[in-house]
């Protein structure tokens, strides 16, 4: 307590002051409401800039005006926040909801965002993630003021953990792993070692003169859920991505966050809430070194049912085979939506609906799939395809002809696309049926069926059943004969394509639940999570299309162009089902 009354030094009028209660809460009613809207009115009440002290929780010491001062000078008062992720994995759909908050609050307040990588764990960390972390932030929209690195400030953070030692905040320990496990009561043993001594062994250990696990630097406090003494430092004898083997000693994630927060000037440190325990060693640690301290504030983590989104769980599927990568459609990844082809304003408006909220939020996904139709209903142009072949000839055609078909046919003034049709055509094998079925609209011997766009409704003439996979019909112009009971799709001269269809990856809605699923998640996998369709037909539409360009396969779903696609063969991802079943269409 004296240590902490030391460095606090004597009360100010601003602790005097009764400071209001802080709320960090949602708008009961979001629906309609962008995440702008939401973040720029009156659904977060968070301090302004240069107000921290009037934060509930906020450490305020003799100097804290004084930094607050400087800070605003250097800032100009202007909001500021990150994004701070590990680059030791792809992002998911629980970051978009990070990546959102954090750069859309900035935004929405005429502030700045930084992208800063957290670094300091050369271990799990490859060049591949560094990459795809800032694509996916791009892809959802958002420019970073400026991309930093935890490990650029790498030198000044070894002279503060130097100050910290010399203050008598920090000190050498050599507890090993149980030992050191949570941080437990009872205190080590070395914890009031001579400052001189820490010192000397603390530049030992940057030497690299002590085996990993040896030796750590922890500081002196408690933190808000009773664990002692967090590390600041520890020995990794593995080359750094950007600094090579300058450094041997790496600061942990308890030490740096809040001091590259501070060094950057962030004014609104936005965090979920499993690092609420890490607030008030947050405060301490910028207090203990007379450094400016911004507030922490801590949200409600977006989960999604029917999956796992640990970077571990993630690599286990990838090494054991289940899943081809981290951009596996199947997977929640944001590589994995994108490619699977949910739209990033989809991804974005699924947020928004979610809203900002201080409880942890647990959606389904058919809920984010319902956000994914929205958007792609009105930009996936239409096309026409086949999954399952079935060959029709036209007996009585009088010549082959083009069709032209629009791309939106709610607004025909957005476009069409014109598709050869001629005498041999092919529908969908469940389009049609050998024995007539109560309630089956479409072709049977005894029921003709209109063909969408064509301007014909065709009648079976002959089954030629030494194939069972071939037709012969007639047709007559849908203008001279009564109106039949369903129209269907249909392709001519197609272009062939592969096809893959995607359910749910795990059979449990909570496959890390033992309660759910007891011989773990990689028991849990549903076996057919993926189906792949080699011998597909899509019309010559998409013969042009672009990786990653979406349509509306009518009355089949929506589809994206798959980066595995050639010039020889497309490929296409089932991104979501239409509402309605195809089958009742």
């Amino acid at each position: 307590v004296s240590q902490v009354l030391h460095f606090l030094g004597p009360k100010t009028e601003a602790d005097l002051e009764k400071k209001p209660k802080v709320y960090f809460y949602c708008l009961a009613n979001t629906e309609g409401k962008s995440l702008m809207e939401q973040l720029r009115g009156e659904a977060l009440k968070f301090h302004k800039p240069g107000e921290n002290y009037k934060t509930e929780g906020y450490v305020v010491t003799s100097n804290t005006m004084n930094l607050l001062k400087k800070h605003l000078e250097e800032t100009g008062g202007q909001v500021r926040s990150r994004f701070p992720p590990e680059p030791n994995g792809i992002l998911h759909i629980g970051h978009a909801k990070a990546i959102n908050f954090n750069f859309g609050f900035a935004k929405a307040n005429n502030g700045i965002c930084f992208l800063r990588y957290d670094d300091t764990n050369p271990e799990k960390e490859e060049e591949k993630y560094f990459t795809a972390i800032k694509e996916m932030v791009e892809w959802l929209g958002y420019k970073p003021f400026s991309v930093t690195h935890a490990s650029d400030h790498f030198q000044l953070l070894y002279d503060l953990a130097v100050d910290l030692i010399c203050r008598g905040h920090a000190y050498m320990c050599h507890q090993r792993g149980e030992e050191l496990k949570g941080h437990n009561i009872p205190p080590s043993p070395w914890r009031e070692r001579p400052v001189e001594e820490s010192l000397l062994l603390f530049d030992r250990m940057r030497k690299g003169m002590f085996a990993e696990g040896e030796v750590t630097l922890r500081m002196k406090m408690v933190m808000e859920d009773g664990k002692m003494d967090p590390v600041a430092y520890r020995i990794k004898y593995t080359p750094h991505h950007r600094t090579g083997d300058t450094w041997c000693i790496y600061p942990t994630y308890d030490y740096t966050h809040c001091l590259c927060d501070s060094i950057e000037n962030i004014t609104h440190s936005l965090c979920t809430k499993e690092f609420q325990s890490r607030r008030s060693s947050y405060f301490w640690l910028c207090n203990a070194l007379d450094l400016y301290c911004p507030v922490q504030w801590e949200y409600g983590r977006l989960n999604l049912t029917y999956t796992v989104v640990s970077k571990r769980k993630i690599i286990k599927l990838v090494e054991t085979g289940i899943v081809r990568d981290w951009d596996d459609p199947r997977l929640f990844t944001l590589t994995a939506l994108r490619r699977r082809g949910f739209p990033s304003q989809a991804i974005n408006n699924f947020c928004a609906r979610v809203g900002v909220t201080v409880a942890q939020t647990t959606m389904e996904p058919h809920l984010l799939e319902s956000c994914v139709r929205e958007v792609l209903n009105d930009t996936a142009p239409r096309a026409m395809a086949i999954l399952e072949p079935l060959k029709v000839t036209i007996t009585n055609l009088p010549t082959n002809k083009e069709v032209r078909v629009p791309d939106f046919p709610a607004n025909e003034a957005k476009g069409s696309h014109v598709v050869p049709f001629s005498k041999t055509i092919f529908i969908e094998q469940s389009d049609f049926r050998e024995v007539m079925e109560k309630g089956y609209k479409r072709l049977t011997p005894d029921q003709p069926v209109g063909l969408r766009h064509a301007g014909y409704v065709i009648s079976v003439q002959q089954q030629l059943r030494a194939s069972m996979c071939e037709l012969e019909v007639t047709c007559a112009s849908s203008d001279s004969v009564e109106k039949p009971k369903a129209f269907i799709h249909w392709v001519s001269d197609p272009l062939r394509c592969e096809v893959r269809l995607y359910e749910r990856l795990f059979l449990h809605k909570n496959p890390e639940d033992p309660a759910e699923v007891p011989a773990g998640f990689l028991s849990d996998i549903n076996p057919n999570s993926l189906t792949g369709i080699e011998c597909a037909l899509v019309d010559h539409s998409v013969g042009k299309a672009k990786v990653f360009d979406k349509f509306q396969f009518e009355r089949v779903g929506y589809f994206s162009l798959d980066p595995d696609s050639t010039s020889e063969k497309l490929v296409f991802n089932r991104t979501v089902t239409l509402k309605e079943d195809p089958g009742k269409m």
